[in-house]
């Protein structure tokens, strides 16, 4: 059985989607603690990458693995960082057992600070991810205890009683350290969680993927399920190792000219180490370019991950300096590893090009290799940098001219056929990719892996899964994010949103209407506008908008005229008139009607 999300059923932002004829009233697990299927559901981290988010049901009782930011919405327009809207998850939170985490990188950990507060659940990890979000909520105030809320396990694998969850973990190479596959038992049967993995074992920090567990719990008839990994399951070469990379960087590094800047993902400590053996090898010294300034708050960074790699020994100190120790070496001797592969706003590389930093000014001697893919959405900001780079005369090295400069993390077409011929289970559920993506994962687990059943489904679609049937959608809920901006968090859905985006492409208009008592004008109209008229232009269509509004609510009924609303929506039909006669039909601008009594 293959179930498919049709694309023409999917839930716009702002809509709640309908649940399906068939599961109306289908809502019995909700309540029934002796209901022996075991359930799944995403609420961040399917049909998008980024903002990971599952939530397993088993008897009552709700596990969380992984809880990560998303990449900021550009149809928003605004924001800090954004996360799954928990709402649902809250109204049962006295059933949450506790998260889990699967790694360290931001779109797995990153919403804790904001979304644990309202749990206030276990945290299980590794050291590592342990480690960041230390550092991280060291920087909150809220009522947080580092040993209590906080349990570690063995980076080289454990089992977690979270009754009726029994969680059991195994190493796999990612770009991250200590990254883990998640095998989710209970007594319905087991689920293989693979989070994010590659095969790809060319790491310089950590032992390989545990083969042999993955191959136990692959052919255990028991597996239920499959919840895999699909960014890169379109990908059909082999993947770039870090060993090629540092050939590249290397070779890079000895026909520079002056120094060498490299940016790539901060948490990847074996890139930063590959970066530090090429640079030894091509006759530099490797440092990263730590902030200018301290930062008040705690804040986990490319000097934090650098002092995390050395205290859990991945990497040497001296393998990595800081900038301002030899800051005075000769520029042809310098390797400088620094943030800014996406073009963030804030990173030292965006810095360094609008000339921000006192201590580092780029010159037309230094060469800037990119040594990361472009995440989707970051593409103009990239592209930017490339551009501003290059009218500074700097040489660049990207993925786009320069081959083997990044190794992915996940895993590619080749290693998912090596992937299902281990792993068997009853169903694969493809997550964590776009939906060509998770269709060529799920077909392969069908192909290669022997599924009986395809789920490809929406975020927010609840699977129910049990031993030997087809799984079903057993429930249906509205999935949305929110948005952090500042201090202040909002729903993707707010209306402020909404207002900003229309405002951004069709404009404004601000009325003020000068009405008695009884709702007749005192007076002209004064009429304002943002992206529709200037107030230095002639003032035609001022004067129109004015004339035509006017004319509109003198034309209201003394009945009609006592209503505000009457009012507002006469200025509205009446300024349409003239903006869209003006401007072209498609124009909708936003109305904002301010009533002053006379």
């Amino acid at each position: 059985m293959v179930k498919v999300r049709e694309k023409k059923s999917a839930p716009s932002k702002g809509d709640k989607p309908k649940t399906p004829k068939s599961i109306r009233g289908m809502n019995k697990h909700e309540t029934d603690a002796n209901d022996d299927k075991i359930y799944f559901m995403a609420l961040g981290g399917l049909e998008h990458i980024g903002q990971n988010m599952y939530v397993y049901k088993y008897r009552g009782k709700y596990l969380v693995v992984d809880c990560g930011m998303g990449f900021l919405d550009e149809e928003i327009g605004a924001g800090d960082v954004q996360y799954c809207d928990t709402t649902w998850l809250e109204k049962r939170k006295k059933d949450v057992v506790g998260f889990v985490v699967t790694h360290g990188h931001e779109d797995h950990i990153g919403a804790l600070k904001y979304i644990w507060p309202k749990f206030r659940k276990p945290i299980y990890c590794t050291r590592f991810p342990a480690e960041i979000l230390r550092r991280t909520f060291a920087g909150i105030e809220m009522d947080f205890d580092p040993v209590k809320d906080i349990v570690e396990f063995d980076h080289n694998g454990a089992t977690l009683d979270l009754s009726p969850f029994t969680v059991e973990t195994f190493h796999v190479t990612h770009s991250v350290p200590e990254a883990q596959m998640l095998i989710i038992q209970t007594d319905a049967g087991k689920i293989l969680h693979t989070g994010d993995w590659t095969f790809n074992d060319d790491i310089p920090i950590e032992a390989p993927t545990d083969f042999a567990r993955l191959a136990a719990i692959g052919s255990d008839p028991k597996l239920l399920a499959c919840m895999c990994d699909s960014t890169n399951s379109s990908r059909q070469t082999k993947q770039t190792t870090e060993t090629q990379v540092r050939e590249t960087l290397i070779e890079i590094m000895k026909n520079a000219p002056g120094r060498v800047l490299v940016t790539g993902y901060s948490r990847s400590l074996a890139r930063m180490k590959m970066f530090a053996e090429a640079a030894r090898a091509a006759g530099r010294i490797a440092c990263i370019k730590e902030r200018s300034n301290p930062n008040p708050v705690p804040y986990v960074g490319l000097p934090e991950f650098r002092e995390m790699g050395i205290k859990f020994g991945y990497i040497n100190k001296d393998d990595v300096y800081l900038h301002s120790e030899i800051k005075d070496l000769p520029a042809e001797k310098q390797a400088i590893f620094l943030t800014g592969s996406q073009g963030e706003k804030f990173a030292m590389l965006t810095r360094l090009c609008h000339g921000q930093v006192k201590e580092l000014k780029l010159q037309p001697t230094d060469t800037v290799v990119f040594s990361a893919i472009i995440i989707p959405g970051r593409e103009q900001d990239v592209s930017y940098l490339y551009n501003k780079l290059a009218r500074m005369g700097v040489k660049t090295h990207t993925i786009f001219d320069t081959d083997n400069l990044h190794a992915s993390g996940h895993a590619g077409r080749p290693e998912l056929e090596r992937f299902y011929d281990m792993v068997h289970p009853q169903v694969s559920v493809p997550m964590h990719g776009d939906y060509i993506n998770e269709m060529l994962n799920g077909k392969m687990a069908m192909e290669r892996g022997g599924a009986k059943h395809m789920m490809v489904v929406h975020n927010g679609e609840m699977i129910a899964l049990s031993d030997g049937n087809e799984p079903y959608i057993a429930e249906t809920i509205e999935t949305s994010y929110v948005v952090m901006e500042g201090e202040t968090e909002r729903s993707a859905n707010d209306q402020v949103y909404k207002n900003r985006k229309k405002i951004a492409s069709n404009g404004a208009v601000f009325v003020t209407l000068p009405v008695d008592k009884r709702g007749f004008l005192k007076g002209t109209p004064e009429v304002s506008s943002a992206g529709i008229f200037e107030t230095d232009e002639t003032g035609f269509m001022k004067r129109s908008i004015q004339i035509e509004i006017t004319r509109a609510i003198d034309g209201l009924t003394k009945a009609e005229r006592k209503d505000k609303n009457n009012l507002v929506r006469a200025v509205q039909t009446a300024s349409n008139k003239v903006v869209r006669a003006a401007l072209g039909a498609d124009k909708k601008p936003q109305y904002s009607v301010h009533f002053v009594q006379k």
